[in-house]
């Protein structure tokens, strides 16, 4: 099983993004920043965030205070403003209490900073109208008798009387404050500016006695009612751009903009002032990078290799080398299943067959609109799938993984009726076997054109999941079914090479001249992969400017023996090459290809062609009786 919090262990490849994050606070030198990690759910937020912090600590961790604060764990319990305001003052008091013989009146400072926020917190219990003036906030109107003394509380000279005369009028607020504050440790009656003003003079000359940085890490906003999250971004306001501060905001930022919309409920407000209000508190913003399909592949065999009984040595030194091959993929280096086992030292069977199913996998659930490389998504749909490959071993069912991974794909991606129809042939039939596949799944696999795809059934997804392997039509799936009752969340779909289809695009790539060997291996790839690797050279093709007797001529030619739609593709593209652009020596090549008849019939209308071209093709068709 793998764990859904976040890790300061990089699967991802973020380290590079979290290092640039990290050296952009310590080069701060102490001027205050606000960084926003933005991203959908699930995308790896929170471990960004935490490698952010382990690269400030390998540089020094004695130059910052960090604190992490979770809006969602307080929301509900306590005031979030006040909860933020004593999380930092607490851990600054913690390292004064640590270095109290180095930092003079650290200690004392910070004593006070926490009397300062027993104040606002009794603000805020006391009478939400304190609580907003306090932290800069339009106040939210009380009912009753309370508005008599509201009014008291807002004539410029606000004290400790105000706020007793408030706690009797708002009796529960009142209950609610008991024992919060020292009347004779707090301020005595400062208005709110003035608190606002020397509670931020207070903190900066801590910081400055202390001699550090402190970076806050708030995590979770976006899974925060918008009461919660406004309030912890309007009580961010009473820190930010502080001399030596730093705040990191992980949040979703399309989440944040409804919290937004929610806060000023009633008021018109264009999408420009909703993103403005977020914005202004973000200086920098980074969004955390969608995953490709190199990197969800490294991603699976990674976490297949983190669960496995290598040892830790070994998995870090295999970690470390998929992270520097994934900085190499723009230059067209592969992270798949032939190099991360190139890496390891000693992996056991089982490990083998993970990796291969990762390497089978990893396109679609790039792909597949319902996952799109969502990390979470990913761990999710390994954890059911480890999940029923644990229930057939406990009850001892007999089941092909792969076969199960498959259906699995199919239960999370394709259409309910499509499965409700596949369980049911499955269940009826006396040996668990879904026959009506076959002749889909034949098709598929010989990339050819699939018979019959109708309703729910005719879907691009259903196309390239008949052609994963293994076949279902002649396996005994009732095991799969058995152990598939139970139902959670997972998605998946595909695209791009396998380990294998990238090897004959290699080879492909690499023709002098056409070769029988590699088309009858072309024959064995799907139909998707035969259509990507014939616009690889075709991209290629398209660049020439003469056309006798090229390499990619005879890529096209070896491409052309597997039968399949990229054929067509092919003939369109030379049946409309310019005709001054064709040479004679590419007739005889063309001549005895039954695809290519129209090719070269074509050529011979052309207005443009070259008397020899010409020439050529009539001989050729002579020669051939036509």
């Amino acid at each position: 099983m793998w764990s859904d919090n976040e890790t300061d262990r990089d699967f991802l490849n973020f380290r590079y993004v979290a290092d640039i994050a990290a050296e952009m606070i310590a080069q701060a030198d102490g001027r205050p920043l606000s960084l926003g990690v933005s991203g959908s759910w699930g995308v790896g937020k929170s471990s960004m965030m935490k490698l952010l912090a382990q690269s400030l600590r390998e540089k020094s961790s004695d130059k910052f205070l960090f604190v992490e604060f979770n809006a969602w764990l307080y929301q509900g319990f306590d005031d979030t403003r006040a909860a933020l305001m004593e999380i930092i003052v607490r851990a600054m008091l913690a390292r004064a209490e640590e270095q109290k013989g180095t930092v003079g009146k650290a200690v004392e400072k910070a004593k006070g900073l926490l009397a300062r926020v027993s104040w606002f917190r009794l603000a805020s219990v006391s009478a939400t109208a304190v609580a907003s003036l306090a932290v800069g906030l339009p106040p939210v109107g009380l009912l009753g008798d309370g508005i008599a003394v509201v009014k008291g509380l807002f004539d410029g000279s606000i004290d400790q009387k105000d706020i007793d005369q408030t706690a009797e009028v708002a009796s529960k607020a009142a209950e609610g404050g008991k024992g919060l504050v020292n009347p004779a440790a707090a301020p005595a009656g400062p208005t709110p500016p003035k608190a606002i003003h020397d509670f931020r003079d207070a903190l900066e000359d801590t910081l400055r006695e202390l001699d550090v940085t402190l970076v806050v890490l708030i995590d979770d906003l976006d899974r925060c009612l918008p009461p919660a999250a406004i309030a912890t971004l309007e009580a961010m306001r009473l820190f930010l751009f502080l001399k030596r501060t730093a705040f990191v905001i992980a949040a979703d930022d399309t989440v944040i903009r409804e919290a937004v919309r929610a806060h000023f409920k009633g008021m018109t407000l264009n999408d420009d002032l909703v993103t403005n209000y977020f914005d202004k508190l973000i200086q920098v913003p980074i969004r955390v990078p969608p995953l490709g399909t190199q990197d969800v592949r490294a991603y699976l065999m990674m976490l297949f290799i983190e669960n496995s009984t290598l040892p830790q040595t070994e998995k870090d030194k295999v970690r470390t080398s998929i992270s520097v091959r994934l900085g190499e993929t723009w230059t067209g280096k592969r992270v798949d299943r032939a190099f991360v086992a190139s890496q390891i030292s000693g992996g056991s069977t089982a490990l083998s067959a993970q990796l291969d199913l990762a390497d089978r996998i990893a396109p679609i659930l790039t792909t597949s609109s319902k996952i799109a490389g969502n990390p979470r998504l990913i761990k999710r749909f390994l954890n059911t799938l480890s999940i029923r490959t644990s229930i057939a071993r406990a009850q001892k069912v007999s089941v092909d993984e792969t076969a199960l991974a498959k259906m699995l794909l199919f239960e999370r991606c394709g259409s309910e009726k499509a499965y409700a129809q596949l369980l049911a042939a499955i269940n009826e039939s006396s040996d668990g076997k879904p026959v009506f596949l076959a002749p889909w799944e034949e098709a598929a696999h010989k990339n050819a054109e699939i018979p019959k795809l109708e309703g729910d059934w005719n879907s691009d997804f259903v196309r390239e999941w008949l052609a994963l392997q293994p076949p279902l039509a002649d396996l005994n799936l009732q095991g799969v079914v058995y152990v598939s009752r139970e139902h959670m969340p997972i998605i998946t779909a595909a695209d791009r090479l396998s380990s294998e289809g990238a090897e004959l695009l290699e080879a492909v790539a690499k023709l002098k001249s056409e070769s029988a060997a590699v088309g009858t291996k072309l024959k064995t790839l799907p139909a998707q992969e035969l259509g990507i690797i014939t616009e690889r050279i075709l991209g290629r093709a398209r660049t020439l400017n003469s056309w006798g007797t090229p390499n990619e001529l005879y890529a096209l030619l070896t491409l052309a023996l597997a039968p399949g739609e990229h054929v067509q593709t092919i003939t369109r593209f030379l049946s409309g090459l310019p005709g001054p652009q064709l040479t004679p020596a590419i007739v005889p090549l063309l001549a005895d290809k039954a695809w290519a008849e129209p090719v070269l019939s074509g050529w011979a209308t052309k207005a443009d062609i070259k008397d020899t071209v010409k020439k050529a093709i009539a001989t050729a068709s002579k020669k051939a009786g036509k």
